[in-house]
């Protein structure tokens, strides 16, 4: 299959420059407080960048709140975090009236959620009432509270963390608020080196005091904007469409990807062409996202995780490579 880009006329409108210094400006300062983790950072600043949401999963201490809050201090955006606890309510997350004795009248006080930037820690240990309060914010942007809805900020980038081996006293995430997420990562260990700097570095300081605001909330709006004009050619939808169809028919998965995923895979791709300074999406953008947007969105039989071995991400990851060999490749000639 041939797939020809003609990149000054079909490709001309999308603002790339503006979207990779974007991305390289929030990189480089995020990178100051997580260290020896390059490619997990650009693929977070990738899913801040496509306007979708991110779930963190991985084992404590390993910098998840770091990295939520060194984002929200690149961008100038507002932190909010919630503790996720099995007692925890909708309200507490989307805010309730409360009584003014002043005016003597209910008025709306707003939650956590009204900000750019939520942390939802562990937001596994919460009831699944309490998760479903997050499903209309993370697709909408908005909340329906006492039977009136406002809007929430823009941009907003929720960013989720759950503990991905202690499973007592947890609710696991359904399937329908997996795929509300964007993408999914594990930060894991940090190697020797990194590790000796990042205990060198909190000596005395704490690195996310290096972290400076290095974008605006409207830049990165519209660079988020800019990201959507990137241009796609139809031979790379259909590849994208053929990947998340083999997901549904692979002997190793037992559910495969919704069309939510297809739709967010373009996206990702779109942000990887633009932050690579390219106005076009090559087949090589998608395979890079691939195993990120798609890999908490299928369900692996139990023969394919115990031949993975690995952890649920990785065996995941290793599933989606082997799915994504199976599917022809569109060839790139540009003129």
């Amino acid at each position: 299959m041939e797939l020809q880009a003609v990149v000054g006329q079909a490709a001309g409108s999308a603002d790339v420059e503006l979207v990779q210094d974007t991305a390289g400006k929030l990189t480089e300062e995020i990178e100051k407080a997580i260290l020896g983790k390059s490619e997990k950072v650009r693929l977070a600043v990738m899913c801040l960048l496509s306007g979708g949401h991110l779930l963190l999963e991985d084992i404590p201490g390993i910098g998840k709140t770091t990295l939520a809050k060194a984002i929200s201090q690149a961008i100038g955006g507002e932190f909010r975090r919630v503790q996720f606890t099995p007692d925890l309510l909708p309200s507490d997350i989307t805010g309730g009236s409360v009584f003014n004795q002043r005016t003597s009248d209910f008025e709306f006080r707003p939650g956590p959620i009204f900000g750019n930037v939520i942390l939802a820690d562990e937001i596994n240990r919460a009831t699944p009432k309490t998760q479903s309060a997050l499903l209309e914010s993370m697709e909408e942007g908005q909340v329906t509270s006492e039977g009136q809805t406002r809007n929430l900020p823009s941009p907003f980038f929720v960013i989720a963390t759950q503990n991905s081996v202690e499973m007592t006293g947890t609710y696991p995430l359904p399937e329908a608020q997996l795929d509300r997420f964007f993408a999914r990562l594990s930060l894991g260990y940090p190697s020797r080196s990194a590790e000796a700097e990042i205990l060198l570095g909190r000596a005395q300081v704490d690195p996310l005091d290096s972290v400076m605001q290095v974008t605006s909330l409207e830049v990165l709006s519209e660079a988020q904007k800019a990201v959507r004009d990137v241009f796609i050619h139809e031979s790379v939808v259909g590849y994208i469409v053929d990947i998340v169809r083999a997901t549904r028919e692979s002997p190793m998965i037992s559910l495969g990807s919704s069309p939510r995923g297809s739709l967010h895979v373009m996206r990702a791709a779109q942000a990887t062409a633009a932050i690579n300074g390219r106005k076009f999406v090559k087949p090589d953008d998608v395979k890079e996202v691939v195993a990120a947007v798609l890999g908490h969105r299928v369900m692996l039989r139990a023969e394919a995780r115990i031949h993975s071995g690995a952890s649920a991400i990785e065996g995941a990851s290793r599933v989606m490579h082997e799915v994504v060999e199976t599917v022809p490749v569109p060839t790139l000639v540009e003129r």
